[in-house]
């Protein structure tokens, strides 16, 4: 008997021990060393106004309720370094420039993206994350950065899903927002900095609705970690945008039912000219601007609410409150709309070797032009570009991303819409059906498609946007077109320089490895620097203390397809072998093409 009991005791012990070094490990997430640059660079591409306006201007995104003067305060598990501190952010890859300081639009001095909000009737400032903290990108090279707006980042926003490795922001917030909570001195400390003169009148209040939030979050891990909803790690620079969305607005506010495996992390895209393309996202399946931005807010943490507080479903024009700012999003669209491609910094990067980038454009029009220089038209008030969309099967890239979009179904009955109201909104899908809706088995294009349409309607009555305001801040008066292929587009590529990692998921670290057979591609190479390769187009792959090792073998991760090789054509082989000194030769074509330095070739 005493043998058992010493068993048992050694066996409490060691599960103890291993909890405590998970509990660690969760909450000292591996995070690379950041060393300020020496300089931050901005390229001409925009205003410093404009800038500011793009990096800064709310869209809504309340990130699980945390209020922005909560992030303000909140500190380091094991220490009492503050956790919204910029150099400590600046680890997980956001983005802030050592010279920065904190302005009227940024008060809480945080990285590119980090803004604020009051919801109307409201005295609470939220922490807003906007597009830009996704869609902005830079580029380091001899101690200097390269700002690139609208291009890509390489920070690990999205998972809250604890590892031992971590890396996360959201696993490393959820660590924070719960040593706060539960570790007495911390919590005291942070109420003053949150209530100072109003700490006694409000702590105990503070205490319940800082309680909410964390277990908001902590709800989000257990539910995202034990359905094991996200089994292909993100890392830097990507998300399963589609999967995440559709699980937030289909799982979490309809029913656990409708939560799909989303392994098809995708790469930020690139935004500039975004704006003249005939359809966006990587599978070409959206084409209003308005609905894409608020798919795209709801996805970040834009309140959504389907039923009321006693889960009674909302009907009529109480249907769909959100915390969405349509407003907003408009002017964020329109500074997009400004926005140039950037250009090659030759005292930086290298001066442009001519005469080989004028060899590179004569192969470019003879094994790129046909996909990536589309056909435009006039329409309106915009001149669009209709781009060319790549079946899976001829492009031969992971077909993850495609499928799970065209694939997944979803059980919307509980909305109890109406087929026919369904049919008089400003929805358009293409093909358009021959058969009725089926509610109970929705794609998620098609249902995002009509909540984005009744949170539209709502936001903007509530914004008092008049009719004639509407087909501009929509976008073009453009419905809000839906399509499912299981492609993928392939845009123009001027600025395609600053835009590494390449594939739609990112599997492919430069340019020139883009331009070679896949058996010369890096299987696997590490991600989470800045630290530019201006020879080869892309960020450096070595290894470094605490990078995100990349493996193309993983699903949704794979390096196939987009192949110049000897071979018959199809399955992913879209042209004849480059020899090296062709690959060489287009990309210096590819540094000036879209830019001022094109026209200087001979």
């Amino acid at each position: 008997m005493r043998l058992f009991f010493r068993v048992l005791v050694l066996m409490a012990v060691l599960l103890g021990l291993a909890v405590a070094v998970i509990l660690y490990y969760v909450a000292n997430p591996k995070l690379p060393f950041y060393t300020p640059p020496q300089q931050v660079r901005y390229l001409d591409q925009w205003s410093e106004e404009q800038r500011q306006t793009y990096y800064f201007t709310p869209q809504g995104t309340q990130v699980k309720g945390l209020r922005y003067e909560w992030f303000q305060a909140l500190e380091l598990p094991f220490s009492e370094q503050r956790f919204a501190s910029p150099e400590y952010l600046a680890r997980f890859g956001f983005l802030v420039d050592p010279q920065q300081k904190a302005t009227a639009t940024n008060p809480g001095n945080l990285p590119v993206g980090f803004a604020r909000h009051q919801n109307p009737g409201s005295s609470e400032h939220y922490l807003d994350i906007t597009c830009a903290a996704c869609h902005t990108g830079e580029l380091r090279f001899k101690g200097q950065a390269v700002r690139i707006d609208g291009g890509t980042a390489q920070h690990v926003l999205p998972s809250s899903v604890p590892t031992l490795r971590g890396g996360s922001f959201g696993q490393a917030l959820v660590a924070s927002l719960a040593s706060t909570y539960y570790n007495p001195w911390k919590f005291e400390r942070f109420a003053r900095q949150v209530l100072g003169n109003d700490y006694d009148a409000r702590h105990a209040q503070l205490r319940k609705d800082f309680r909410t939030s964390l277990n908001t979050f902590l709800q989000v891990a257990w539910n995202d970690t034990h359905r094991g909803l996200y089994p292909t790690e993100e890392g830097p620079g990507r998300t399963d945008a589609f999967g995440r969305i559709a699980n937030a607005t289909f799982g979490d506010a309809i029913s656990p039912d409708n939560y799909r495996v989303a392994d098809a992390p995708v790469d930020y895209p690139q935004l500039w000219d975004m704006w003249t393309f005939d359809w966006v996202q990587w599978n070409g399946s959206a084409q209003q601007p308005m609905a894409r931005n608020i798919g795209e807010a709801l996805g970040v943490g834009a309140t959504l609410n389907f039923f009321d507080a006693n889960r009674q479903l909302l009907q009529g024009d109480d249907r769909y409150p959100s915390s969405v700012r349509v407003r907003d999003l408009h002017t964020i669209e329109e500074t997009l709309q400004q926005l140039k491609p950037p250009a090659w910094p030759e005292d930086l990067f290298g001066a442009i070797d001519k005469p080989l980038a004028a060899t590179g454009r004569t192969l470019f029009a003879e094994n790129c032009a046909g996909c990536h220089v589309p056909r435009q038209s006039r329409e309106g008030d915009r001149w669009v570009q209709h781009l060319s969309m790549l079946p899976v099967d001829v492009i031969g890239t992971d077909p993850n991303a495609a499928n799970n979009i065209a694939s997944h179904r979803f059980d919307l009955t509980a909305l109890q819409w109406d087929v026919k109201e369904l049919e008089k909104m400003d929805v358009r899908l293409d093909p358009a059906p021959k058969e009725p809706l089926d509610l109970s088995q929705l794609s998620a294009a098609k249902g995002l498609a009509y909540v984005t349409a009744f949170v539209g309607n709502r936001a903007y009555r509530e914004a008092s946007v008049t009719p004639a305001e509407k087909p501009g801040l929509d976008g073009f008066g453009l419905p809000i077109g839906v399509r499912e292929k299981v492609a993928y587009k392939a845009r123009p590529l001027a600025g395609v320089w600053a835009t590494a990692p390449f594939l739609h998921n990112g599997s492919v670290p430069s340019l020139y490895q883009l331009l070679s057979p896949q058996d010369e591609r890096a299987i696997t190479f590490y991600k989470g620097t800045v630290e530019y390769d201006p020879r080869h187009l892309g960020y450096r792959t070595e290894a470094f203390t605490n990078g995100f090792l990349f493996d193309t073998r993983i699903s949704g991760n794979h390096n196939s397809g987009h192949e110049f090789r000897a071979g018959e054509r199809g399955n992913g082989v879209i042209g004849r072998l480059l020899q090296p000194e062709e690959r060489w030769a287009l990309l210096e074509y590819l540094k000036v093409l879209g830019g001022p330095l094109e026209a200087q070739l001979p």
